[in-house]
């Protein structure tokens, strides 16, 4: 019975990673002005909620903050949709140490993955091919693939603690 639990949740990963990419990919084909107004819905409401007296400012100022904030923004989905994708593909891959096969799986894939988005993005008009994106992209993924071994670790000493002994099944 664990055995199907197990392989179902695997199967929920896999599923999840796919629809991560497949977000990302959709994020990647926007056009560089649709892509701005998509991250500066965003944009606009944390200047809102951070920035004091934000609307009393000059133009000037209110466009220099925008900017400023705008490009984290940007680079926080980037890691953030990555580190998501990350977390699924390592769950999919299941239960293994941090230096394995399995570990350097998911790292690699993602970085693959950001590689060919990247590329994908540079034949879309106004968007570019950025190595720094790839590297906050695989950041992300290598911080989404430790919380999982994290989240694994805890799951697997809390089995040991209920049930008084170690588990051999392997998300």
């Amino acid at each position: 019975m664990k055995s199907k639990a197990l392989t179902i949740l695997r199967i929920f990963f896999t599923i999840a990673a796919i629809i991560f990419m497949t977000v990302i990919f959709s994020f990647s084909s926007e056009n560089a002005d649709e892509s701005s107004d998509t991250s500066g819905v965003i944009t606009d409401k944390a200047v809102q909620t951070f920035v004091k007296d934000y609307e009393k400012m000059p133009s000037e100022k209110k466009t220099s903050i925008r900017e400023k904030v705008s490009h984290i923004v940007r680079k926080t989905a980037h890691f953030s949709i990555y580190a998501a994708l990350g977390f699924c593909i390592s769950m999919a891959a299941g239960k293994r140490r941090l230096f394995s096969e399995g570990s350097a799986f998911t790292v690699i894939l993602c970085f693959i993955y950001a590689f060919s988005d990247e590329l994908h993005q540079n034949f879309v008009p106004g968007r570019s091919c950025e190595f720094k994106d790839m590297m906050i992209d695989t950041a992300g993924a290598t911080v989404g693939m430790l919380i999982s071994l994290l989240m694994l670790m805890i799951i697997h000493k809390i089995i040991i603690i209920k049930t008084g002994h170690k588990s051999d099944s392997h998300l």
